[in-house]
């Protein structure tokens, strides 16, 4: 198959309610405003969304975000992901002391023509940038709900 990446992140976000990390998650149009790495979000329909993001290495992914489960109580997140990247991601909350725990997790394949052919040899760089994104959406997003 080749090309497939698995992914999980999780982010500390102390002093904010799960509730509020739940809505500013789900709220795909906002991203732009607290993630550098994602420059724009179109909405599709009431349950999809088209994002375009880019990190460090000099590409850019568009990636269509379709809700597939949705649960404020559980604090459980997941959409389907298509275009540049297939599979899923998924987010669950958990309310720790004051604070809040999301995990995030993803499972991919890259359908992107340039990432097929270069998955061999750059793998490291694409998993670096990556993670070098997740920390930039953490950050931002702690400073978006500070």
């Amino acid at each position: 198959m080749g090309a497939e990446y698995r992914f999980r992140s999780t982010w500390w976000l102390p002093a904010v309610p799960a509730s509020r990390v739940f809505d500013a998650v789900v709220d795909l149009e906002s991203y732009p405003r607290w993630w550098a790495d994602v420059r724009s979000v179109r909405q599709v329909d009431g349950d999809t969304a088209e994002l375009v993001c880019r990190s460090r290495l000099p590409y850019r992914l568009v990636i269509a975000m379709h809700r597939e489960q949705q649960d404020p109580r559980a604090g459980h997140v997941r959409v389907r992901l298509t275009g540049d990247l297939e599979g899923f991601l998924s987010g669950d909350l958990q309310p720790v002391g004051e604070g809040t725990r999301l995990v995030i997790t993803q499972q991919v394949r890259a359908r992107k023509p340039l990432l097929r052919k270069l998955d061999v040899v750059a793998r490291p760089f694409f998993r670096a940038n990556h993670a070098w994104m997740m920390r930039r959406g953490h950050r931002g997003l702690a400073a978006y709900l500070a």
